[in-house]
């Protein structure tokens, strides 16, 4: 276990909807030593956000605030729907003067995604991929795996990840890692929250989508340009949907092995990030080194703020 740290909670999404598991994993952030603030977050309701749009931006932009102590984690309740609902809101400016080169960890997934990409966008910022109040911390069972990457993650300089899912081909590659859910992500495409990043390593995930679902919302990323301006597209996970007789054969792996025909870069699958018990941390906005081949993936990333 890691040293004792402050927890900021926030909402920027959807309300909580099951309180144990809110309850559950203040109880063990709590009974590890740390200390958790901003428990307001997980009690406002406004329809189904967390507040207003007005209290959700506001609650991000006091970290800007210079006479407010900085916590150690900013720690997203839950996902859901209605971050992008205050992106126009958020003091880019402040935050940029108030965090950059600050050891101050943002970590979310899922909706969450919608703030991650604005802040590297328009702040520069670099956030971490990664487990929630909710559904992680507060999950029946807690999953070893994913805190032990989660303070991995958070509390080194540098971060691998290996897996032994065999890829289709030799990949040496280097570049920005961004991405995160994948409908959210596309959903920014065309406005100023979408990060203009060249050269990178784009992962995504998605949960309870159709196959085709995702190959149309991987289609609007290729057809925007986005994909060709990659060095490599990784995949997580993408649990969740159901296939039908009518697909007539038509699966996640005969989406996977089409796209890879398109796109005209390097598709990766097997990282463990998404909706799953044992995601893994990834810190968005960090240099990153890729290398696969028939025997797996090694992914090493670098160069982004963490906890002493």
């Amino acid at each position: 276990m890691t040293a004792h740290r402050t927890f900021k909670l926030i909402a920027p999404s959807g309300y909580p909807v099951d309180p144990d598991a809110v309850h559950r994993g203040l109880k063990r952030l709590r009974a590890q030593g740390h200390h958790v603030e901003g428990t307001g977050a997980t009690e406002r309701r406004y329809q189904r956000f967390a507040g207003t749009d007005g209290e959700r931006a506001a609650e991000l932009n006091r970290l800007a605030d210079p006479s407010r102590k900085l916590p150690d984690i900013v720690l997203a309740v839950r996902g859901g729907y209605g971050a992008v609902r205050i992106l126009h809101g958020l003091d880019y400016e402040g935050l940029q003067r108030r965090l950059t080169d600050q050891p101050v960890a943002f970590v979310g997934h899922s909706d969450f995604t919608a703030i991650q990409l604005a802040l590297l966008a328009r702040a520069g910022l670099t956030t971490f991929g990664g487990p929630m109040l909710m559904s992680d911390f507060g999950a029946e069972d807690l999953n070893d795996a994913m805190q032990q990457h989660f303070w991995q993650a958070l509390t080194k300089p540098t971060l691998t990840l290996t897996s032994t899912v065999p890829q289709p081909r030799n990949v040496d590659v280097s570049g920005t890692l961004w991405g995160g859910n994948l409908a959210v992500l596309a959903s920014l495409v065309g406005t100023p929250y979408m990060p203009p990043v060249e050269g990178g390593i784009l992962f995504v995930e998605d949960v309870n989508e159709q196959p085709f679902r995702i190959e149309r919302t991987l289609y609007q990323l290729h057809l925007a340009g986005i994909l060709e301006r990659q060095q490599a597209l990784v995949l997580g996970d993408f649990s969740g949907g159901k296939s039908f007789e009518s697909d007539n054969g038509y699966d996640l792996n005969a989406m996977v092995e089409h796209m890879r025909s398109v796109v005209g870069i390097p598709v990766i699958t097997g990282l463990q990030f998404g909706h799953i018990p044992n995601l893994v941390t990834l810190p968005v906005g960090a240099d990153a080194h890729l290398v696969a081949d028939a025997h797996g993936f090694k992914l090493t990333a670098s160069g982004y703020p963490f906890l002493s």
